[in-house]
């Protein structure tokens, strides 16, 4: 087996393909088995090679080393180990440098999901998500955890604050868990927490019991979730429900309407949240990692194909900030002043839903309520949908506008209510408080124009895989012209040998470059490591302390559902009484950039 085919079959072990599926693709490429130039067997031998490289090496030290090396390449990358006083892997935390601008954009509303355990070792997989400016996810970071304790939660959530530089999100969506509520708490005070209104659609299905029949019933509850414009809406809705169907004395329902702040969207709407009202966005990326990974996933391997799902959804990124470049877009209504300013302003996604409210606010109407001083108020509704009539207040000094339904508070643009009012007074242009920056179409340039630069300043602006398949089409064309030809397939032999003495003497210089590079760095890092043994950095242990990672018990997951694993709140279990484990951490050293400053504040 050649090294050029060995090299293949790594990369197609790497996307994903099977032993058997990389081998048929061989097969088909040289058309036939006999052609292959290796047997089936070997082929098979070799991908277990592959899998056993990687255990030889101890899985959990390998994805350690891996991370460094990342870390040598992006000096931003971040991650923290943490391990468990027998030196194994307990939890898991890294985010790139592009994850961190991400967050500095897009953190505003972040969605955290504890749904699967989808390793070997029985990790269970926590990323952290968020919405572009596209209305697609984008990842903030991602972590592995032992399980489901409050402790794990609070180690994971401080990480990811050291990692992006002390910024708490606005809203955080999370699964009725109680541990996770109470890291949140503890961490995050300032911000929203905000339940999943699917996970408590399924959870409250199975408390209706005989009510689940009744259509006024569930009509009634579920408008109590979303479907209340006001607080009051909400009180009186809940309270109605209550008496009618005699659930004073149930305690599931007194214990929900006590946790009513964090999963009523009536009574959070002063919190921005993007218009987003659960944490299916990731269990949508569990889902997306998921179709490769399963329960004999090594970790070196789940993070290759985390990765691939990472670049992935960058890749989609790029093409939606391409297409919004390409043009503004139409619409089936004459494109007045403010319709043209927010096609010019706010991606193609973000238009659609302007255009949505800007359709409505041509349909509404408006009554005239009073006024106060230079401040008037108006009432304005759909004739013939419920719960359409809202109370807007208009300054003439500054052309400020509210609504009762708070819709530019809760999802960064404004209402139909809001919309009508301004056309009124003649407004042809959407005041600047109005413009939301994450929704833009030039949320990321200076981002994108930095990243550009510095590639261009490191000479790595190239790609390298698009070359390389460049010159491997040409050279294949240039073999069928003329394999049929005795005298070019001699010529071609002849110029491959010259070509590869030329490329080897070129490759063993440059190698030798490389070795005086590396040998001066090491020199480097050994002084490094020598002043970092007497620093310690956040009472953590510093990177030289730690020399071996050793791997976690493989799980005996056979006959286990693939069904999240229920938490706390779930089965109702006490806090654990048992003293603290001893654990030691290490990684990346926290960062000491300010990446947020006043002036880039959203809010």
């Amino acid at each position: 087996m050649t090294e050029p085919k060995k090299e293949a079959i790594e990369a197609m072990s790497e996307c994903g393909l099977r032993p058997m599926e990389s081998n048929r693709y061989m097969s088909t490429e040289t058309d036939g088995d006999d052609c292959v130039g290796h047997t089936m067997i070997d082929h098979l031998n070799y991908c277990y090679k592959l899998k056993m490289k990687q255990i030889d090496g101890k899985d959990s030290q390998t994805l350690v080393n891996k991370l460094y090396d990342i870390q040598s390449i992006d000096p931003e990358f971040f991650f923290r180990v943490r391990l468990n006083a027998e030196g194994k892997v307990e939890c898991l935390f890294w985010r790139d440098s592009m994850m961190r601008e991400d967050y500095k954009i897009y953190g505003d509303v972040l969605v955290f999901d504890t749904t699967f355990r989808t390793n070997k070792y029985n990790l269970i997989c926590a990323p952290f998500v968020g919405i572009n400016n596209h209305w697609k996810n984008t990842m903030f970071a991602c972590a592995f955890i032992g399980d489901e304790t409050t402790e794990s939660f609070v180690w994971v959530f401080e990480t990811f604050l050291k990692a992006m530089a002390g910024k708490h999100p606005i809203s955080i969506f999370t699964d009725q868990d109680a541990a996770i509520a109470a890291g949140i708490e503890q961490v995050f005070p300032s911000s929203r927490h905000r339940l999943c209104l699917w996970h408590l659609s399924k959870n409250a299905n199975s408390r209706f019991g005989l009510l689940k029949s009744d259509k006024n019933f569930k009509n009634a509850f579920y408008k109590c979730l979303s479907g209340c414009i006001t607080p009051n809406d909400f009180e009186e809705t809940w309270k109605s429900m209550i008496n009618t169907f005699k659930l004073e004395k149930d305690d599931w329902f007194n214990r929900l309407y006590g946790l009513k702040e964090k999963w009523c969207t009536a009574l959070s709407k002063d919190f921005f949240s993007a218009g987003i009202l659960s944490s299916q966005r990731s269990e949508s990326t569990n889902h997306a990692v998921g179709f490769k990974a399963n329960k004999s996933t090594t970790l070196t391997e789940f993070y290759s194909i985390f990765q691939a799902t990472i670049n992935r959804w960058r890749k989609t990124e790029e093409k939606d900030d391409f297409d919004c470049t390409r043009g503004i877009p139409t619409s089936e209504l004459s494109m007045s002043a403010i319709l043209k300013q927010a096609a010019n302003v706010d991606t193609i996604t973000l238009f659609r839903d302007f255009e949505e409210e800007f359709k409505l606010s041509v349909a509404s109407s408006t009554m005239f309520k009073g006024s106060v001083g230079r401040t008037v108020f108006f009432e304005v509704w759909i004739e013939g949908i419920t719960g359409s009539r809202q109370e807007v207040q208009y300054k003439m000094e500054d052309s400020t506008v509210t609504c009762t339904c708070k819709n530019f508070e809760e999802s960064g643009w404004l209402c139909f209510h809001c919309l009508r009012i301004l056309h009124l007074h003649s407004i042809n242009t959407i005041p600047d408080r109005y413009i939301t920056t994450r929704w833009t179409r030039y949320a990321k340039k200076q981002i994108w124009e930095r990243v550009d630069t510095i590639k261009r300043e490191k000479g790595e602006i190239n790609n390298f895989t698009g070359w390389r398949l460049h010159m491997i089409r040409r050279y294949y064309n240039l073999i069928l012209k003329g394999h049929k030809i005795a005298k070019a397939r001699k010529f071609i032999e002849e110029k491959f040998k010259m070509d590869n003495k030329a490329v080897d003497e070129i490759i063993k210089k440059e190698e030798e470059r490389k070795a005086k590079e590396e040998a001066a760095k090491i020199a480097e890092q050994e002084k490094a490591e020598a002043e970092a043994q007497r620093e310690t950095q956040d009472g953590e242990s510093t990177n030289s302390e730690i020399t071996i990672v050793l791997d976690l018990d493989r799980a005996n997951t056979k006959g286990k559902s693939k069904k999240r694993i229920k938490g706390q709140y779930d089965n109702y279990k006490q806090p654990s009484k048992k003293g603290k484990k001893k654990h030691k951490k290490f990684g990346s050293k926290t960062s000491n950039i300010q990446l947020f400053t006043p002036k880039e504040q959203l809010y």
